[in-house]
């Protein structure tokens, strides 16, 4: 496809992600790339895991940073540098800034994961918690940056900063010579440009798909608009792709480079972190685990050898507990049932030795005892159980209903 837009800044070129590759010598790590058998048998090809995860910062974002900064004049680097940013980035720019000898003053939600706060306060850069969402604490940044002449680094709408990610696609070319297809996520589009830039230029025939979470799409409007343009309220649970508007320099480079812009469900998401800690025993966020949620939900669509970007793994404990419990309810692994039941001493436990007898495991009971809807001898119970899949679910339901329990809903 082509959307090349007339006014696509400054171009990034295979030289400038060759030049970005000796500079992140010795800075970024050369992430492992691991074979995933589950997904190969799925897709009915070799599937491998590019785990920038495992990257220093935990995601990607320190490539395109430490390339950024690096370039600086001296006077810029004299006047510092400032950031916005949730997470990822945030922890890209500390690091980056303090291996460089650069103050960085970065700016993060108020209710931004404590985790994050303290991993970027501890890579050496000062803090300041301001606004309830991105766009509030990215003005305020963009006002520091006005007020101080600190230069403000972007996440993903800079040429030094995609040139930086797009080292990721000269690994992989490395790693797998034979690669017939790359998958990464895409927010802003940064990484994906980056490394469409550099995969192209040498291999041309390699087809790079793009990730993006439904409720945060902004590059399906944009691309048949043939410019850039905002979602009114970008939403998912994929925060470091959670973006309303592409960056312009990226936005040319992908509408050229980049072959398709799929998009993934919440539910598809929950579904491939799952899977990557289960299967790969790797802990991935959402957004670095888009593109195993697009081979998930179509697996027969993708030629192999496939190489999936897991682009980040900085998950914050309680969003990895909710999603793990909504991937798994996805699944079919987690069941909620309402029933009733005789109000008299020992029913309880009676139905529980139902459950227990098709092996269920409980892990919640409530009663209501006092509702107009119930008979005066009569307890509605709800049940959270953990089940082994649709089919034992299935099983669960035959069992109650066999044993005199029907399930209300």
């Amino acid at each position: 496809m082509s959307y090349r837009t007339a006014d696509s800044l400054r171009s990034v070129t295979l030289d400038d992600v060759r030049g970005a590759r000796k500079m992140l010598s010795g800075v970024a790590r050369v992430t492992a790339l691991e074979g995933s058998r589950y997904l190969s048998r799925l897709v009915g090809a070799p599937v491998h895991l590019k785990c920038e995860n495992l990257q220093r910062t935990g995601s990607f974002k320190l490539r395109g940073a430490y390339v950024r900064i690096a370039g600086l004049l001296p006077e810029e680097r004299a006047a510092g540098v400032v950031a916005a940013s949730a997470g990822n980035h945030a922890q890209g720019v500390a690091l980056a800034s303090s291996l460089l000898g650069v103050h960085a003053t970065v700016f993060m939600p108020q209710g931004a994961p404590l985790p994050k706060v303290s991993a970027t306060r501890d890579y050496g850069a000062e803090v300041r918690l301001h606004g309830q969402v991105v766009d509030e604490t990215l003005a305020a940044a963009e006002e520091y940056a006005a007020r101080t002449g600190a230069v403000f680094i972007h996440p993903f709408d800079h040429p030094d900063v995609i040139a930086g990610q797009g080292t990721v696609g000269l690994e992989i070319l490395e790693q797998c010579p034979e690669v017939r297809t790359i998958v990464v996520g895409m927010g802003g589009g940064g990484l994906a440009a980056g490394i469409a830039v550099a995969v192209k230029a040498l291999r041309p025939d390699v087809r790079i798909v793009g990730v993006q979470a439904e409720g945060a799409a902004c590059y399906p409007p944009s691309l048949a608009a043939g410019r850039p343009v905002s979602l009114r309220n970008p939403a998912t649970m994929a925060d470091g792709i959670r973006v309303g508007r592409p960056g312009v320099v990226p936005f040319g480079i992908v509408g050229e480079l980049v072959d398709e812009v799929r998009t993934v469900s919440e539910d598809e998401l929950s579904a491939a972190l799952l899977l990557c800690l289960e299967r790969a025993k790797l802990v991935v966020e959402p957004a670095g685990a888009s593109p195993v949620a697009a081979l998930l939900a179509a697996p027969e669509t993708f030629e192999g050898p496939v190489v999936a970007v897991l682009s980040g793994g900085n998950v914050d404990p309680v969003l990895m507990q909710r999603v793990l419990r909504h991937g798994m309810a996805a699944q079919g692994r987690y069941l909620a049932v309402r029933l009733r039941l005789t109000d008299r001493p020992g029913a309880l436990a009676t139905l529980l030795g139902v459950l227990s007898a098709a092996d269920a495991n409980v892990l919640d009971v409530s009663h209501v005892r006092t509702d107009p809807r119930l008979g005066l001898t009569e307890a509605e119970v709800e049940l959270h159980l953990e089940t082994k899949g649709p089919a034992h679910c299935a099983e669960l339901g035959r069992a109650l209903r066999d044993a005199g329990y029907p399930v209300i809903a």
